[in-house]
């Protein structure tokens, strides 16, 4: 049986916020496998142990550019070290100037856009120029271009933390903005059902036959209550399946809102600044105590 260090119950704790003992018995069970341990601790916790999927751990900005006439756009994620630098002016326009460079220039990667004319040199010189202004480290994390089917919607939020793109054909400017305000707000994984991954809904089923088990429900409605659960999961998680954030009968689907107006969404982009980055958070007492370990150590 592979072996529970301290380490792997911390990192545990730290994704899903249970307690200690709960994720190192969810550990043993799994056989030191985290993502198993995980899936354990859903089971018998329920959403409690979630916390993982929805922590930003990293500081940056999203830059974010659209045309005039709404038809082209992209949303560019520039990571820091601190959110002290985050808030800087200079940085800031780093991250607008890349946006824009995204969308009018069409780099393939990171790294294309890195070499892209800015100010004086490059985006590479001016970032790096700014690093040594600053004393900080800064990335070029992702981007995304988007030319509209129908017309683009911006919305920036949260400080320029969370951006959102959203590809509209029909209705009016308005329901483009709310969609896209919505979209922030409620986080959809994907626009419909369509573009959920297999594992998701494999993982969402396999938990909840296991807490309908745990709970006494018979063997032959375990399936039933598994599906159940999955559809509900994809009305949480879709936007058109999604409650529209300022619906006034706290009822009425994007879905259903779209009809209502005439309109689609073609597509959008979700960005969140660190999502899915873990950012290594330090204990300062236990770190003091850890240098006057060594210290001592180092005198006798």
């Amino acid at each position: 049986m592979a072996e529970i260090t301290a380490g792997m119950v911390k990192e545990l704790r730290e994704k899903t916020d249970a307690p200690m003992m709960e994720c190192k018995k969810a550990l043993t069970e799994a056989g030191g496998d985290m993502a198993k341990a995980e899936e354990i601790l859903r089971v018998k916790l329920g959403n409690k142990a979630t916390k993982a999927a929805t922590r930003v751990a990293a500081e940056g900005v999203v830059g974010m550019y659209l045309a005039a006439d709404g038809k082209l756009g992209a949303v560019v994620e520039v990571n820091s070290e601190t959110d002290f630098v985050a808030k800087n002016d200079e940085f800031i326009a780093l991250a607008k100037g890349c946006a824009e460079l995204v969308a009018t220039k069409n780099p393939a990667d990171v790294a294309a856009l890195a070499a892209l004319p800015m100010g004086e040199g490059t985006v590479e010189s001016t970032r790096a120029a700014l690093v040594g202004k600053i004393g900080e480290n800064m990335t070029i994390r992702r981007f995304v271009r988007i030319a509209a089917e129908g017309k683009l919607a911006s919305y920036v939020h949260g400080g320029s933390k969370i951006g959102v793109l959203v590809d509209v054909t029909g209705g009016d400017d308005q329901l483009a903005k709310d969609i896209a305000m919505h979209i922030a707000a409620s986080k959809p994984k994907s626009l419909d059902a369509s573009g959920v991954p297999a594992e998701l809904l494999d993982t969402e089923r396999r938990i909840a036959i296991e807490k309908a088990r745990e709970s006494g429900k018979p063997e032959a409605m375990l399936e039933k209550i598994a599906e159940g659960t999955v559809q509900k999961y994809l009305k949480d998680v879709t936007l058109l399946g999604q409650v529209f954030v300022k619906a006034e009968d706290g009822k009425q689907t994007i879905e259903q809102l779209l009809k209502a107006k005439g309109a689609k969404i073609n597509g959008f982009t979700l960005y969140i600044v660190g999502e899915g980055i873990e950012k290594k958070v330090s204990d300062f007492a236990a770190e003091v105590a850890e240098q006057a370990a060594a210290a001592a150590a180092a005198k006798k």
